[in-house]
């Protein structure tokens, strides 16, 4: 009998663990948050860094402010909360140290998954910095982000972004006041910016306001608005930057360009007056493609009192003009040699040379003579200049070919004498050697 209660007792005890283990397997345990995703917000206190290991999440506008770095190391992805969505704010004296690798860029994009992607998804990259502007009083950056940039130590230095990818972003926080994919306001020649691509801005790729910082080795790809925007006194340089266009994607309400500058300060005031040193471009257009969105504008629209340098370039395939000058003071800067258009090669699908100007100033005519006996070189098809595949979207090759025009003619006197140029006899951001390789990523619309 003590012998059959014991195996009774057994069995009874097998049944208890044969039925926790049946409700275990009917409703296991929620899962563990993800240990990869983590959430970046508001007003940074302390020095921060993003590691590689994880994805961060910015959700609404986080600011780096004054005496605060933000350090992200090479292959880390950054992407934006889809609902509150995210914007990145380097204040006046905070710094970034983005500094990734060809091999392992630091991307931020958008947090939406793959073939949902959007222009817009998320605000972009704000910069700003203490070097001076034209603005009478200090200026406070638009887009809703409320901080003021500027003021007068011309080597403010801002941190490095290099090796950086910024994808989907441009947001408008109220009518005319957007944030762009990288938006500069004052910063100073001590930042470094270097390899760096937009793609799908949803505004400007890049817009300088005021500031004195240098750039080599940038990428606007399939840009809504402009893809190199400047105002307010912006005397900084860039060597070796790119725009290609995607011919059906274009700001439904303004009109997009290669370059747009603005100097919005009127000629009897002080400057700095708004003056880019620009060598080594290659501003590539749609061509006149199928389909092309109405909005395709100019290679180079020079508006608004602005002066400028642009040398050792290709502008091609812009729809309704190469090189364009607005306004009699911009066309005078021009005629009278403060402003400088030398040894570039030239094309557009109509008007390689354009005038918003009054004839007895500046006619488009004098402004191709000008820019020929200063060394340019003006082409009616995009063809004779000879690049690789400049016009495909998702594998361009902005390399020239053997016998192309490009692979001569580059001068570096003037302006371009300056140590911050590399000299080399190609014209375009590419020669020989393409430095886009393995970094960049060019793509269709939401992927």
């Amino acid at each position: 009998m003590k012998q059959l209660k014991n195996l009774s007792l057994s069995l009874l005890l097998l049944l208890a663990v044969f039925a926790c283990d049946k409700n275990d397997i009917s409703a296991p345990p929620p899962p563990p948050p993800s240990p990869t995703d983590t959430v970046v917000t508001g007003t940074l206190s302390e020095n921060k860094t993003l590691t590689k290991d994880k994805t961060w999440i910015l959700k609404g506008y986080v600011y780096v402010p004054n005496g605060i770095k933000l350090t992200i190391e090479a292959g880390t992805t950054v992407v934006s909360d889809v609902v509150n969505k995210g914007a990145l704010c380097i204040e006046r004296g905070g710094q970034i140290e983005a500094i990734g690798t060809a091999s392992a860029p630091i991307i931020f994009t958008s947090g939406k998954p793959g073939g949902t992607k959007a222009p817009g998804d998320w605000g972009g990259i704000v910069i700003l910095g203490k070097a001076p502007t034209n603005r009478a009083t200090t200026p406070v950056i638009e887009g809703g982000l409320d901080r003021p940039y500027g003021g007068t130590v011309a080597n403010d230095n801002s941190g490095t972004l290099r090796y950086v990818r910024i994808e989907y972003a441009g947001i408008a926080a109220f009518a005319n006041s957007e944030i762009n994919a990288l938006t500069l306001g004052g910063v100073g020649s001590g930042t470094t910016l270097e390899y760096i691509q937009t793609a799908y801005a949803n505004d400007d790729a890049y817009e300088f306001f005021g500031g004195t910082v240098n750039a080599k080795y940038l990428v606007a790809a399939y840009t809504a608005d402009d893809d190199y925007d400047f105002d307010f006194g912006f005397v900084g340089k860039i060597q070796f930057a790119v725009s290609l266009r995607d011919p059906a994607f274009v700001d439904g309400g303004d009109a997009g360009n290669g370059i747009e500058s603005d100097n919005d300060n009127p000629p009897t005031l002080t400057g700095p007056f708004t003056r880019p040193v620009l060598s080594n471009l290659t501003l590539v257009g749609p061509n006149g493609a199928a389909n092309t969105a109405a909005n395709h504008n100019y290679a180079n629209r020079w508006r608004r009192n602005s002066r400028f340098a642009i040398a050792n370039s290709i502008l091609m395939g812009y729809q309704k003009g190469g090189f364009s000058i607005e306004q009699d003071s911009t066309g005078g800067f021009y005629k009278r040699g403060a402003s400088i258009f030398q040894d570039n090669l030239v094309h557009a699908v109509v008007n390689p040379y354009l005038t918003n100007v009054t004839a007895s100033v500046l006619t488009s005519a004098e402004m191709k003579t000008i820019a020929e006996s200063n060394g340019c070189i003006t082409y009616a098809s995009a063809t004779d200049i000879n690049l690789k595949q400049p016009f495909n979207l998702t594998a361009p090759d902005f390399t020239p070919n053997a016998g192309s025009p490009a692979l001569t003619g580059a001068k570096y006197l003037g302006d371009f004498a300056d140590v911050f140029f590399v000299q080399g006899s190609f014209r375009g951001a590419i020669g020989t050697t393409n430095w886009l390789a393995g970094w960049t990523r060019f793509f269709s619309n939401g992927q």
